[in-house]
């Protein structure tokens, strides 16, 4: 086969494979993630089954670790992978078709450590902005990222890309009932705290030494009126008035390094 026709016979092929270009789920019911971090994360989690590797020869050489032995991979070109992950996607030579996580249960993530607090998240439905913070979660060391199940974006590989590995490593519980599961936490003898710009405390006035539930609204509206109801103290962060807000997910980091700064000063005393 001449070199132009293999080139257009690879195109054909990622493109019936794809549908067109993706947002990270594929249309067998697999997620679609790519990125070293990413793909290198869902290959080390046992409770992937991973169905298909497509990489350039840089892409496997950046990966930590050898592959399982018949591991399906299939060569490819920058260019190729580039038709089977969603528009300008940062794949890095990587691209993995696999299975969804499983679902994570609230009561089994509630492990009432003072330094490892819960994020739940009020319809945040970007999934930069839902990756970025599962991101910060793992590097602060939260127990889990809470959303409701209809108000949140899909698990993708966007999402898992934002998270830089992060996805595969941090429990993600998606609820029915927003409300019910932050009782359930209050029940938990979790301090639930509702960040508003509005609210007259400071972070770090409303915290208390035990473990603490950190709630966030989507940017603009912020979080619901039943859902700030639900939380035990309402604070916001002591930022000037050079910039109206924050983004949810720098929101979100700063919090997070709140509660680990707090947790060092107890340590201390």
């Amino acid at each position: 086969m001449a070199k132009g026709e293999r080139k257009r016979a690879l195109r054909g092929r990622a493109g019936r494979m794809n549908g067109g270009r993706g947002s990270g789920r594929a249309s067998t019911g697999q997620v679609r993630l790519w990125g070293r971090h990413a793909v290198e994360a869902a290959l080390k989690n046992p409770d992937r089954k991973h169905q298909k590797l497509w990489a350039t020869p840089e892409g496997l050489e950046s990966l930590d670790g050898e592959l399982p032995e018949h591991f399906p991979i299939e060569h490819a070109s920058a260019a190729d992978l580039g038709r089977l992950v969603a528009r300008d996607a940062p794949h890095q030579g990587l691209v993995l078709e696999c299975s969804p996580l499983d679902d994570v249960h609230l009561e089994d993530v509630m492990d009432g450590q003072a330094g490892r607090p819960l994020v739940v998240l009020d319809q945040v439905t970007d999934p930069h902005n839902v990756g970025a913070i599962i991101r910060s979660a793992a590097a602060f060391g939260a127990a889990a990222v809470i959303t409701q199940d209809r108000h949140a974006p899909p698990e993708s590989g966007t999402l898992a890309k934002s998270a830089s590995g992060a996805l595969d490593t941090v429990p993600w519980v998606r609820v029915v009932n927003l409300a019910r599961a932050l009782e359930d936490m209050a029940n938990a003898g979790y301090w639930r705290i509702g960040l508003a710009g509005e609210a007259e405390a400071t972070l770090s006035n409303a915290m208390t030494a035990g473990p603490v539930a950190l709630v966030l609204g989507a940017e603009g509206p912020g979080m619901r009126a039943n859902i700030a109801s639900h939380c035990d103290a309402l604070a916001r962060l002591p930022i000037t008035s050079a910039v109206e807000s924050l983004n949810v997910s720098n929101a979100a980091a700063i919090s997070l390094y709140a509660v680990a700064a707090r947790n060092i000063d107890n340590e201390g005393e």
